[in-house]
């Protein structure tokens, strides 16, 4: 067994990890970057559709085009990479946290560090989650899979594909099939509006006269040793209207029906987690309720663009390095969602610092307005043209912002759209 010591360890290296770690860096602390597969860059290694780097590099790129750039910004730091490595466990019970990771590689490792930066990124909700009735036949992948096998290995996994979600995945897939011949029947969502951004509906489904159904439920998958069909029934006004149900043939189904941020290493270290996001609940700096464990991009709530893990993760890493230096909030206070807010990241704010928040509304409308209340008071008031859930919204808070809180009891941020 291998023993090293580092002032803060990353566990995951995509897009956030090295964002984090970098900040690291550049405050002159050791750091080390744990990664389960063979090279860094996540998820966006196997994205080779562009749309990526419009914030983060004012450019169009792929998904290996942006993880390169970021990759590249490690070259000549001394932060140490960890590939085709796994974290199996994580003790941080007290001020030196221990991970101990098996790989390949590097054989067994015990890392000792002050502070862990939580990066593992997101997992997609699979067959098992959303309990379509029917048998178990083959076809049936989530759409990160079937996105793997078609851009990494090399594998059509059928020829006529339905689609069950309209996630964003499932929207780029979508057209990533029929660019390879496939015929995609239809994209099919249980809400009455899509769970993806609003270009990959034009770009992915408009643009090749795929159907969308939406308020559509998918109550039944057809077939026992392949699929060969899926049946899909209307909701109206949240009742199935099974006397208009119809069946489309198909050989392969692909589901993208959300993600869930991987927190099995957070839950074993004791960190508590957002029923909401399924991520960990952090105040100001990003800090999880232990002291020591910061957590950024998808592994804390899902993002829509990589740009923003990116912006948030390089907050992580300094919070974190700040932290280790001995920096500590002057005053936080609870941030919570009001009305037609699902949730809000973090949970709480600094009243003498800049902030920023994330959130996901409830509601899709045009000419909404975002209100932040202390105690039942508007202290700031922002119109914006249009909202929808797939989409996040950015909130900044300055100190101006907040100065009510420092003369209210027991004061409440709140954050409300109407």
């Amino acid at each position: 067994m291998k023993d090293l010591f580092f002032d803060a360890v990353v566990i995951g290296g995509g897009a956030a990890g090295m964002a984090a770690a970098l900040e690291l860096d550049a405050a002159g602390l050791s750091c080390a970057v744990i990664e389960r597969e063979e090279q860094l860059g996540g998820i966006l290694t196997q994205c080779i559709h562009n749309g990526f780097g419009l914030i983060e590099f004012n450019e169009e790129l792929s998904g290996p085009e942006f993880a390169e750039r970021i990759e590249e910004k490690l070259q000549g730091t001394n932060i140490r990479s960890f590939t085709s490595t796994t974290v199996m466990e994580l003790d941080a019970g007290s001020e030196n946290k221990v991970l101990f990771c098996y790989s390949a590689l590097w054989g067994v490792l015990r890392l000792s560090c002050n502070a862990i930066v939580l990066a593992m990124g997101c997992r997609e909700r699979n067959r098992g989650n959303i309990r379509i009735p029917g048998d178990r036949p083959a076809g049936v992948y989530t759409a990160g899979l079937a996105q793997r096998l078609v851009n990494i290995e090399g594998y059509v996994p059928g020829k006529d594909i339905v689609i069950i979600g309209s996630g964003d995945i499932g929207l780029i897939m979508a057209r990533r099939m029929s660019w390879v011949g496939c015929k995609v029947h239809a994209v099919v969502e249980i809400l009455p509006y899509p769970s993806g951004l609003t270009r990959n509906i034009v770009q992915c489904l408009n643009d090749f006269d795929i159907p969308l159904y939406l308020s559509h439920l998918t109550t039944n998958i057809i077939g026992r040793d392949r699929v060969e069909g899926v049946e899909i029934t209307p909701l109206e006004n949240g009742a199935l209207m099974s006397d208009k149900a119809f069946t489309i043939p198909c050989d392969t189904i692909l589901l993208s029906v959300g993600l869930v941020p991987e927190n099995e290493l957070s839950r074993m270290a004791g960190v508590e987690l957002n029923p909401m996001t399924n991520g960990p609940l952090v105040d100001s700096m990003l800090m999880t309720n232990v002291p020591g464990i910061f957590a950024c991009g998808n592994v804390l709530h899902v993002h829509d663009l990589v740009d923003y893990v990116v912006e948030e993760s390089r907050r992580a890493g300094k919070y974190a390095a700040q932290w280790l230096k001995g920096r500590r909030p002057v005053r936080e206070v609870r941030v919570k969602a009001g009305a037609n807010v699902r949730y809000l990241a973090p949970v709480r704010v600094d009243v003498q610092a800049d902030n920023k928040l994330y959130m996901r509304t409830l509601i899709v409308k045009n000419d909404a307005v975002l209100e932040v209340r202390v105690n039942n008071r508007v202290v700031k008031s922002i119109r914006k043209n249009h909202i929808q859930p797939s989409e996040m919204i950015q909130l900044q808070l300055s100190p101006k912002d907040l100065e009510s809180v420092l003369s209210a009891p027991d004061p409440v941020v709140e954050v409300s759209i109407n």
